[in-house]
């Protein structure tokens, strides 16, 4: 009634990673360059975050050490974009738009600390274009 199956399974079975952590997740190690790709998003973010002024230091510092832990070697910075001085509220909201999109990146890798990071920048860029606003 039923033919036998004559060809190998087309999907792959990921094996165990026997180096996670005791009670953590085992996860098959990523590609690294997913995690360069997150690494240059979140460069994109580390620029504008060092525009906005000496006040996101500490910000530009915690994106700085993520980036190296995803790509120690570094990544190329992003190029300067051709506008003129956009306003502070301005700047912010493509902070915001940049965190979102690390956010995305993050949460399609798996990575849980790059997610936080997005979410906390997402909150302080969507509060500070409140506070240019008005």
């Amino acid at each position: 009634m039923y033919e036998p199956i004559r060809h190998p399974s087309v999907h792959r079975v990921v094996p165990h990673n026997s180096s996670a952590p005791s009670g953590g997740v085992a996860t098959p190690e990523r590609p690294s360059h997913l995690r360069r790709q997150l690494a240059g998003h979140l460069a994109a973010l580390l620029a504008l975050t060092r525009r906005l002024g000496p006040e996101y230091e500490e910000a530009a510092r915690q994106l700085a050490e993520r980036i190296e832990e995803l790509a120690p070697g570094g990544v190329p910075a992003p190029g300067p974009r051709p506008e003129a001085e956009a306003s502070a509220e301005a700047l912010h909201a493509r902070a915001h738009d940049l965190a979102a999109r690390v956010l995305v990146v993050a949460a399609a890798q798996q990575d849980t600390a790059t997610a936080r990071l997005a979410c906390a920048r997402m909150d302080a860029h969507a509060e500070a274009a409140r506070r240019a606003s008005r």
